[in-house]
Parts: structure tokens; sequence; C-alpha cells
């Protein structure tokens, strides 16, 4: 989600874009906690922005507990099916959708009460971002940012998988979407009161679907619009169908993880 045409090409979504309705979402319970912890609901004017919204994942969440939204996302064909997902939000005036990044948002000077960021912040240049947050959020508004990890401490099904992709790519690593936020956030100076919380969810899915989602993962390893990337990606498929072939479906636990911070 940067602006550079270099960070551009490493982050973008097109060839993953049509994937990623079956990626699983966020813990309600975490989304419920976060909307109630900034107020999101406490006032009619209340203006939320989701930065890389991609295809609308945390934005229906945000739109079905009646928030307004303003969605941000620099890919068109992630923005293209977001738009679509939420024509019915747009339709009672819930939703706007612009093009922008997290670092250039496009969004007017104090103009958002949060700015949250769903699986994007780790895209971005973070130092950078955090100062365009700072710059579009209102005094005393809110950052948030959260990923859903899946728990390979303690699920044996996904730590299995995780060895799976290791045995494969042994120079893998999870990148800053794993990494606690909180040094980051307060090295930027601007921003105070961080809070923190996690919460785990079990998620069922058919291992055709759970397959195919990984394909809306974008990272240098496995690259689907390379040969070498599409390669990849399917040695790592068929180990997955050999070890968990005879399983129609896959009971897993993921983590959602957010960090929110207020404005100073």
């Amino acid at each position: 989600m940067s602006d550079t045409p270099q960070a551009a090409k490493v982050w973008d979504y097109t060839e993953h874009a049509k994937h990623y309705y079956l990626r699983p979402n966020y813990a309600p319970a975490a989304i419920d906690e976060v909307v109630e912890y900034v107020g999101a609901k406490k006032r009619d004017d209340f203006v939320t922005a989701d930065i890389g919204a991609g295809t609308g994942n945390l934005t229906i969440m945000l739109l079905e507990r009646c928030l307004k939204c303003i969605a941000v996302e620099p890919n068109e064909a992630m923005r293209t099916i977001g738009i679509k997902r939420t024509k019915e939000f747009e339709d009672k005036g819930q939703i706007e959708w612009k093009v922008g990044t997290g670092e250039v948002t496009t969004l007017d000077d104090t103009s958002v009460d949060w700015f949250a960021m769903g699986s994007s912040f780790n895209t971005t240049d973070r130092e950078i971002c955090l100062k365009e947050a700072h710059r579009a959020l209102k005094p005393g508004g809110y950052f948030t940012c959260m990923w859903n990890n899946r728990d390979i401490e303690n699920d044996p099904v996904q730590r299995r998988i995780e060895e799976i992709i290791e045995e494969i790519v042994p120079n893998y690593t999870r990148g800053t979407r794993r990494e606690d936020q909180t040094p980051v956030i307060e090295a930027s100076g601007l921003f105070e009161d961080i809070h923190y919380t996690e919460t785990p969810q079990q998620i069922h899915k058919p291992l055709r679907d759970y397959i195919e989602a990984w394909k809306s993962v974008k990272n240098k390893y496995w690259d689907l619009s390379t040969v070498d990337g599409r390669n990849t990606f399917q040695a790592i498929v068929d180990k997955i169908e050999e070890e968990f072939g005879g399983m129609e479906n896959l009971t897993m636990t993921y983590i959602t993880r957010i960090w929110t911070a207020r404005k100073k």
C-alpha cells in the first residue's frame, strides 16, 4: 500500500483479489470490543476510515454495526470487488470508496474520528503511515491496526501447515504482521494510550476453500504472477492435500490481534 512504484508492485493484489472472500474474517467479538472502545456508536456524525480496505472484509463488519465509513484502497481489482460487496450500504449512504494508500490516503486534514487498518499496516511504510493517520484524524481520534493471525503455536493443524510451508520455502518469514506494533506506534510520538487485545476464534472451512484462500496471500515467496511463484504455491498445495486430503473440513484457531492508540 505504499505510494512508491516499487512497493506498489510488491503489494499489487490484482492476482489475489478474487480469492479474498474465502479468507477467515476477524473475530466478531473483537470488532465489537474495538468499536465500543473508540466510541464509534456514541455519535451519529462519527466517521471511520478503513485504510487498505481491499475487498471490504473489515469494511462490511463495520457497516453491519451501523458505522459510516470511507474505504480507501489503491488496487483497482480489490476496490471493484469491495464496491460491489458494499452496494447495499452505499444505497443507505453509509459508505464512500476512495483511491489512496496508507501513506497518501487523500483524506482531508482532521476529517475522521477513526483511522482503521485491517491487515494493511504491514504493507506500508509504517512511520509515514502513522504521520498520515495523525494528519487525517480529528483531535482525540483513534488509530487502529489489526490482523487475523493463524494460531501456529497452539493449533496442531495450523502448526503442521506452517511446517509444510517451511519445508518447501526454507527462508520463509512471516513479516511485520506478527510483530508487536506497540514500539512502532510509541516511536512515532504521535499517539498515546495504546490498547491491545487478542481474541481467538474457531474457524470451520472445507479443505478446498482453505487452500483457495491461500491464493489471497501476497508475499515474496510465491508470487502468483510468476511461473516460479505458481510452482512454489502448487508444491505447498500438493503437500497440504497429501497431509490433510482425508479430511473434508478443517477446524482451526485464528487470533484477531488489535492495537488501538489515541491521537495526541
